[in-house]
C-alpha cells in the first residue's frame, strides 16, 4: 500500500473464503465481507478482524459494521490486488474476539407518549402490549455494532416472537432515547432524528455526548438489559 495513484482496473474483489469478500470503495476504503444471516460469532469475527487490521501502520481507522469491517487507508492504494498479503494474513490470525463484557442497564418508560407503537406491536405480534414489554426487557442484549447515528447500538438477542417490520412512511423525527423495534432487532435513538422503526419506549440515558472524551455511551460487545420503570398501555 502506497500513495501512488490507483491504476488497477481489472481485480475488483479478493475471496478469502466462500462467503468471506474484499473490495474497493474509492481509493482509500476497502470492505471485508461475511455473507449469510447475521450472528454474533461473525460479529466476534469481526471484531477480531478490526482489531487486527489497526495493528497495520497504513491503516488510519477501521468501522465495525453488520457483517462487514471497513478499513480505512493513510494513503491512497496503487491498486487493489497489492493489499491480498495483508487481507490473507489477519483473516489467517483471526479468531472470534470477545471483549471484556460491560453489564449496562438502560431504564426505559414504556407504552403512551413514550412508545406510540407498542400497540401496533402487540396487534402485529398477537401478543398484549404487556407481553411485549416483558419479552422486550427479558432479554440481556449484545451490541454488535453501532451505526446509523453516533452512539446508535445494533442490538442482537432480541426475541423473535416481538419482532415487527418497520413502518411503511417513516417519521420525520424521532425524539432522542425512543427504544424501537426494527425487524429482528431493538435499538435505542441516541439523538433525534427521522426514523422508521417502531418506537415502544423511550429512555433518560445520554447515548451520545459529543464533547466527552468518549462521546458514546455504548460499544461492540457490551451487554446490555432494559430496565421497565414506567409502563402506560
Amino acid at each position: 500500500m502506497n500513495n501512488k495513484h490507483y491504476t488497477d482496473k481489472t481485480l475488483s474483489r479478493i475471496l478469502l473464503e466462500d462467503n468471506v469478500t474484499c473490495y474497493p470503495l474509492g481509493q482509500r476504503v476497502i470492505i471485508l465481507e461475511i455473507s449469510g444471516d447475521i450472528s454474533l460469532t461473525k460479529q466476534q469475527k469481526i471484531w477480531s478482524l478490526a482489531s487486527l487490521a489497526l495493528e497495520n501502520e497504513e491503516v488510519h481507522e477501521v468501522v465495525p459494521g453488520m457483517n462487514n469491517l471497513s478499513i480505512i487507508l493513510k494513503t491512497p492504494m496503487r491498486y487493489f490486488g497489492e493489499i491480498r498479503p495483508f487481507f490473507e494474513n489477519i483473516w489467517s490470525k483471526s479468531k472470534s474476539f470477545v471483549p471484556e463484557p460491560r453489564q449496562i442497564e438502560i431504564p426505559v418508560k414504556y407504552g403512551g407518549q413514550y412508545g406510540p407503537d407498542l400497540m401496533d406491536v402487540a396487534l402485529y405480534t398477537q401478543l398484549t402490549p404487556n407481553q411485549v414489554i416483558e419479552k422486550h426487557s427479558s432479554e440481556i442484549y449484545t451490541v454488535f455494532f453501532l451505526g446509523f447515528k453516533p452512539g446508535f447500538p445494533y442490538l442482537g438477542g432480541m426475541s423473535k416472537a416481538i419482532a415487527t417490520p418497520r413502518k411503511e412512511v417513516p417519521r420525520n423525527l424521532v425524539p432522542a432515547g425512543s427504544v424501537g423495534i426494527g425487524g429482528e432487532q431493538t435499538g435505542i435513538y441516541p439523538t433525534a432524528a427521522p426514523g422508521g422503526w417502531q418506537l415502544i419506549g423511550q429512555t433518560e440515558v445520554a447515548l451520545f455526548t459529543p464533547h466527552e472524551t468518549h462521546p458514546t455511551l455504548l460499544r461492540p460487545g457490551d451487554q446490555l438489559k432494559f430496565i421497565p420503570v414506567e409502563v402506560l398501555t
